[in-house]
């Protein structure tokens, strides 16, 4: 760590103690340092004459030389230093960034010099340069900016410069040594330091972007206050709260008028209206007091956090004592406030916390006087008054009432279970006469005592009034005390209440701790007398101190649970035995007598003539000697058969081939299997026993299968279901002798995951052993990668292919004389046809960047016409970007009638895969017409010609409008390199490349983006977290490429938003989305799904999602396509159209009485596409699968009927589309409305579909797409105010597709989280989404939604629990089904 007047040699820290400090050097001594990109420094100017020495140079010259300008990078790095110096990095991320090149400010102080970075960048619209304010240390560590010289301190800015815009990244490494170890050090503990403060926004990537936001937010908070003064001001002439009732606030003050503050209530007169009928909300306060979880991660805030959050709420009209306890036991502001709403008595609450019209102690009118009269009188101890309805309600007796009342005020808050004793435990009546006998005596006693302050208004009832002792400086109180005589006095304490001009809260706390007093020193005698004395001496001492409110929120509150309840589940995960390295010479003389078969020693002569067997021996001693091998090697070396089996063998030889399992990760299905299939045979063992293969899906394995084929993605699953720690990962793969992750240099997101686990693992795990294996040369990225665990072997095999020929598009052009344009004009600037003959030109120049289908069947019959000349039977190999090329091409190619045409890509099931390996037929030639797969993925023998689109489809990712793209992009020269390749591994063949040379070398990348870089991360950053890393961004920022930290920070904001994480914590729908393999919000649909018993429905939805609608639209018949649709649809939305379509398709497959042609006339007759309803049918099949896998639904069928019996419920279904879906949701906004005069009066008119607009929180208004079964409709199911969307996509307008309409209480339930506005307005959900209502209403939607979270984990811990019939789940559903009232 670098300190103030010291450092190591004449490295950055300052002088030295044996080194005498140079004098001052002045500003333009240092000015050799240039701000440039390169990596060389420049030179330093001369000294000018007469200079004794270096300036700025710590400490003498070496003796006997003259002194010599400073060499900058030994100075700041250090002898042996040989990278980029901090400024010059500086310089370079500002010139990526396109901000202005760094200032730096320049002071002598005692201490030494010291230097500050200014950042400057111009304002893309005003155009106008935008200055941030010098980079500054906290005085507590302004001593690490002081430096000997000038250049240090301008080095040492540019490092801390450069730690806030870039402490996400990693390139603190590239540093010199001291500089790395500030960054690492005293940097990231002041970053953590801010944080926790709240001050992140000093270390966001764009310090320019995070300017502009807090100078907005300002803007808006001054705005906010100046509204809020008015409303004051406008409040106190102008009495009536937002009902127009007149609210007198606890502080005396007055609440915000309707009629005089129309600013604060801008925008919320048009928002929906949220209720809760009474029955509802009875049932959802029971539920809350029964299973309600505070803070169920035990997060504990900072004391700034606390301090900022009491004083907020002091200012909010809530007692600071009662803010004070909330903040102890709350994990953030929103749970805090929430906490005391359920808490806090109704009489103690700030007015804008009660609804509209609200009264304290005035009931409804009732007929039954005598029922309202004892709950009155009951309440009157400060109870809740709905609390004493519910009780009195259930024992139908005032003094049991009372008795039950008492119960619950002494079991709040306390962590055992209260022993309620049973009220006619008595049964001797002996027993009960003493009691009665025993009170008598003590009345009359208390009587003669107190006289007129006594009164007995019934034969178990009396009154005392008391003048309580030590006042102090208190209000004077003239309290009444209450005893009701229990079954058992004195065995059992009285039944104590207190009147008094006090608050609930304090007159609950009074009466508990009397009667705790009573309880520990009283019982057994006559206690009346005592109770009376102890209260006098201490009520005033309670009045100042009053307690915890979770001492008696209980009985103060309908929605305060009785106890809390602290649930730690216990996870129990089966790990593997570790690996035991015994010699076994059973093995070996059983692997030795099968050497001996006539079979396999035919297949090993087979596979002596791979180039790979010539490397057996150089691979069998890299991978014993080291832990991590990179095997580099062209397609069709045998790097993939042959390696595992080397490797295996050799520990067959050495006896230990028990204590080997094999691992080999390949990127696709298709792969895995081939693989698997191939090897199997090689050892002739069928495939299952010592070679095998597990695919999502489909599994060939057992426990004592050698080498095991996997998906990377089937890796990663048994990693992340480990148990979630570190060691549980580590742990997971403890009967694994060697990982084998094969088409490495491919940089799948997987992969590069895969990668970060298993370098943390091989450091724990000494004895593993990691085997890298590439088709191209670039080696050295891994090599450096895993570096750090030890020395890498690294292996090179030279591949057996044979050459190819290349023919580009004027080749192929010519070849075929293909005569699309021929004879059109010629655009003679054309990069592309320079130097090309005019005809040939004119036609490359008609066909452009898109594929020609004719010219690639013209290429096929031109390459058959040859081979079968040549009298040659290899095959065609063609590479499309996609399904749809695929399925074009073959359309094309069908009409030529000797071909074999065959598909090939990633979504075709195994056996259709499989199809592509065998010869072609008799008389016809082999055409595969394959996706990026076959690039390295697999090998088909008999190929001697391919054709390269040269096309490819990658996804993209926008992470500002949260769109993702599948484009078609120009592949890479890497990977048309491997295409090419393909033709010669039987032959020498020939590749035809349907594009130009200049494409080639002017629009090919070198090779692909690693996908990190390109795909949204929301799954991944899932998957990290689930595994129990808590800093997802640090973790991802080791891996091979990091990913942008925004793209990190928005997928992070994104799964809270989804209810993946609540704060840092997984949830429990979280801790399942990161197993389910499926988009997050699909899967989240197929949970939620199972919860809420419609399954079927829900997994059907999300199959529809994967592959696509069912619905085609013509385009001559677009108007009929979209009718029948909305058929289905029936206003319900484009999803429920989609299902209720498939259903019915299903319905009539089942039906055996109804032929295949009836069915295929039916679905065209209503615009449905057979083979599309197949794939979805197939895709439910899978994800159906996958969640029998997980456990989360049951196996067998009598089981499972619970989990369809909603299926049939489309507000529900609805509702969970919108909740799965969150945050894609849009605003209805509906115009005024209108209406018509009719015999019964005035009727009101449906809006036009037109008039009524959508808003969303990113592009403000949007569109419906015109395709949607919405874009007419004028009026929605439900209630419903909101609408979903699954996709949005930009063209003219934001238009927006799958639609679901849904109400408001779906978006209370299933959306962001709440905050509650405290002025009363209402609720805003999920920072955007506004509805006027009750504050209290979101409080305990919010509540709801934790025991749902509860309840959601609890099936994860017990797969097998029928959820139907969970009093939290039947709530929610009626909740959201009736929109929240009781009918």
């Amino acid at each position: 760590m670098v300190k103030k007047g010291q450092a190591k040699g004449g490295k950055p820290g300052g002088g030295g103690g044996s080194k005498k400090q140079a004098p001052p050097t002045t500003g333009p001594d240092d000015s050799f340092i240039v701000f440039s990109n390169s990596d060389k420094e420049p030179k330093p100017r001369r000294p000018p004459p007469g200079a004794g020495g270096p300036s700025g140079l710590d400490g003498p010259a070496l003796a006997g030389e003259a002194p010599k300008r400073p060499d900058v990078k030994k100075l700041i790095g250090g002898a042996s230093w040989t990278g980029k110096l901090p400024v010059n990095m500086l310089s370079e991320h500002c010139q990526k960034q396109r901000w202005e090149k760094p200032e730096y400010t320049m002071s002598k102080t005692p201490e030494g010099y010291s230097s500050m970075v200014i950042l400057k960048a111009k304002n893309p619209k005003t155009q106008e340069f935008v200055q941030l304010q010098p980079f500054k240390l906290p005085p507590t560590h302004k001593h690490l900016a002081a430096k000997p010289t000038a250049l240090e301190a301008r080095h040492f800015a540019a490092t801390y410069g450069l730690f806030r815009v870039c402490s996400m990244r990693n390139i603190h490494m590239m540093l010199p040594p001291d500089y790395r170890d500030l960054w690492k050090g005293d940097f990231e503990a002041l970053k953590k330091e801010d944080i926790k403060e709240g001050r992140a926004w000093m270390y966001e990537a764009d310090p320019f972007a995070t300017l502009r936001e807090r100078e907005e937010a300002k803007v808006l908070i001054e705005k906010k206050r100046a509204e809020q003064a008015k409303a004051k001001e406008r409040a106190a002439n102008s009495p009536g709260g937002p009902g127009g009732v007149g609210l007198a606030l606890r502080n005396g003050g007055l609440a915000p008028s309707g009629s005089g503050s129309h600013n604060i209530h801008r925008g919320w007169t048009r928002v929906p209206k949220i209720e809760m009928g009474k029955k509802s909300r009875i049932n959802v306060e029971t539920l809350i007091r029964k299973f309600a979880i505070w803070n169920p991660h035990d997060v504990k805030m900072s004391e700034f956090q606390k301090h900022s959050i009491v004083n907020e709420f002091k200012n909010l009209d809530f007692r600071q004592s009662h803010v004070e306890e909330a903040v102890e036991e709350c994990k953030d502001r929103e749970e805090t406030l929430e906490w005391l709403l359920i808490h806090v008595p109704e009489d103690d609450l700030p007015r804008w916390a009660l609804p509209e019209g609200y009264t304290a102690g005035i009931s409804m009118a009732s007929s039954d006087l005598k029922r309202e009269g004892a709950i009155k009188r009951l309440a009157e101890a400060g109870y809740s008054l709905d609390l004493c309805r519910q009780v009195f309600d259930i024992h139908g007796d005032e003094g049991k009432a009372a008795y039950a009342l008492q119960e619950i005020l002494l079991s709040s808050g306390q962590d055992f279970d209260s022993q309620l004793a049973e009220q006619d435990s008595w049964t001797s009546q002996d027993a009960e006469e003493s009691s009665e006998s025993i009170w008598e005596e003590e009345l009359t006693s208390l009587h003669s005592v107190f006289g007129e302050k006594f009164s007995r208004p019934s034969k178990d009832v009396c009154r005392i009034a008391i003048t309580p002792a030590n006042r102090g400086s208190n209000q004077a109180v003239e309290p009444v005390l209450q005893f009701r005589r229990s079954l058992e006095y004195p065995q059992k304490v009285p039944v104590v209440s207190v009147h008094a001009v006090l608050p609930s809260y304090i007159r609950l706390s009074i009466m508990k701790q009397a009667l705790n007093h009573a309880i520990d020193n009283l019982i057994g005698e006559q206690m009346l007398f005592f109770l009376v004395d102890w209260l006098e001496q201490n009520m005033y001492g309670i009045i100042d101190r009053p307690g915890r409110l979770r001492e008696i929120s209980a009985a103060a509150s309908t929605t305060s649970e009785v106890r809390p309840i602290h649930r730690k589940r216990q996870g129990f995960t089966r790990h593997p035995r570790p690996i035991k390295w015994t010699p076994n010479p059973k093995s070996k003389e059983d692997w030795m007598k099968r050497q001996l078969d006539p079979k396999l020693e035919a297949r090993i002569s087979q596979r002596k003539t791979l180039p790979a067997w010539e490397m057996r021996d150089i691979i069998i001693d890299t991978v014993n000697n080291h832990q991590v091998t990179i095997i580099s090697g062209e397609t069709g070396s045998g790097k993939s058969t042959q390696s595992a089996q080397f490797i295996l063998d050799d520990l067959y030889q050495r006896s230990l081939g028990d204590c080997t399992k094999i691992i080999c990760t390949q990127p696709r299905r298709i792969s895995a299997l081939g693989l698997a299939d191939r090897v199997s045979e090689e050892r002739c063992s069928p495939v299952g026993q010592e070679v095998g293969y597990i695919i999502r899906g489909e599994s060939k394995a057992t426990s004592t299968t050698k080498i095991t084929f996997v998906t990377t993605g089937v890796l990663l699953r048994r990693l992340q279901t480990s148990g979630g720690s570190s060691e549980d990962v580590v742990a997971s793969l403890a009967d694994v002798s060697h990982v084998i992750i094969d088409e490495v240099h491919e940089r799948s997101l997987d992969t590069d995951f895969l990668l970060v686990l298993l370098r943390d693992v091989l450091r724990k795990r000494k004895d593993l052993k990691l085997i890298l294996m590439s088709a191209t040369l670039d080696a050295g990225v891994f090599e450096n990668y895993f570096k750090s665990n030890g020395k890498v072997g690294r292996v090179e095999i030279s591949g057996r292919t044979y050459p190819v020929e290349d023919y580009y598009l004027d080749d192929v052009v010519q070849m075929t004389g293909f005569n699309a344009g021929r004879g059109a004009r010629r655009d003679e600037d054309d990069a592309e046809t320079d130097g090309m003959d005019a005809d040939v030109a004119a036609a490359i120049q008609s066909i452009g960047m898109r594929i020609n289908y004719d010219l690639v069947m013209q290429t096929v019959k031109e390459i058959d016409a040859e081979l079968s000349h040549l009298k040659q039977d290899g095959g065609i190999l063609i590479f499309m970007p996609g399904v749809v090329e695929i399925s074009r091409a073959i359309d094309y190619l069908k009409s030529v009638p000797n071909l074999h045409v065959l598909p090939l890509h990633a979504s075709l099931q195994s056996s259709d895969q499989r199809r592509v390996f065998p010869h072609a037929p008799s008389g016809k030639r082999k055409v595969v017409v394959a996706t990026n797969v076959a690039e390295t993925s697999i090998t088909i023998d008999d190929i001697v010609a391919v054709i390269d689109s040269g096309r490819v489809k990658e996804t993209s990712y926008d992470p500002q409008n949260n769109m993702r793209k599948l484009e078609e992009v120009w592949a890479s020269r890497a990977a048309c390199k491997q295409r090419r390749g393909r033709a010669g591994r039987v032959q020498a063949g020939k590749c035809y490349k349907l594009y130009t040379r200049n494409a080639e070398m002017t629009k090919m990348m070198e090779r692909p983006e690693p996908e990190i870089r390109r795909v949204p991360l929301e799954q991944l950053c899932l998957s990290v977290r689930a595994m129990g890393i808590k800093d997802v961004g640090s973790f991802l920022a080791s891996a091979l490429t990091p990913p942008e930290s925004l793209a990190v920070d928005g997928a992070m904001d994104l799964l809270g938003r989804m209810g993946a994480l609540d704060g840092d914590d997984l949830t429990a729908l979280g801790r399942h989305l990161s197993m389910i393999p499926a988009d997050l919000r699909c899967g989240k649909l197929m949970v939620y799904g199972a919860m809420f018993g419609c399954l079927d429905a829900c997994v059907t939805i999300a199959a529809i999602l994967t592959v696509k609608s069912p619905f085609v639209s013509p385009q001559e018949k677009r108007e009929e396509a979209k009718s029948a649709r909305g058929k289905f649809a029936r206003n319900q939305g484009d999803l429920i159209g989609d299902l209720k379509a498939f259903e019915q398709w299903e319905e009539m497959i089942s039906n055996r009485g109804i032929r295949q042609g009836e069915i295929r006339n039916w679905c065209s007759d209503n615009f449905l596409n057979y083979q599309t309803l197949n794939d979805i049918s197939s895709n439910r099949t899978q994800y159906l699968t996958s969640l029998r896998e997980l456990s989360f639904i049951p196996s067998s069928f009598s089981a499972a009927s619970n989990l369809n019996k909603n299926n049939d419920n489309l507000a529900l279904i609805r509702s969970l589309c919108a909740g799965a879906f969150n945050p894609q949701l849009a605003r209805i906004d509906f115009p005024d409305k209108k209406f018509a005069q009719s015999v019964s009066g005035a009727v009101e008119l449906d809006p036009e579909a037109k008039t009524i607009k959508y808003f969303n929180q990113e592009n403000g208004r949007v569109f419906v797409h015109p395709s949607s079964t919405i874009f007419d409709a004028q009026t929605f199911p439900g209630n419903s105010v909101f609408m979903s969307y699954f996709n949005k996509m930009a063209t003219s307008k934001v238009f927006i597709r799958d639609l679901t309409p849904f109400n408001a209480y779906t978006a209370l339930l299933f959306s962001g989280p709440i905050t509650l506005d405290t002025l009363g307005r209402g609720l805003i959900v999920d920072g955007w989404l506004r509805l006027r209502g009750w504050a209290r209403i979101g409080v305990l939607v919010s509540r709801l939604r934790g025991m749902l979270d509860d309840v959601l984990a609890r099936k994860i811990d017990e797969p097998g629990m029928d959820l139907s019939g969970n009093e939290v789940v039947e709530t929610v559903m009626r909740l959201v089904e009736l929109d929240g009232l009781d009918q």
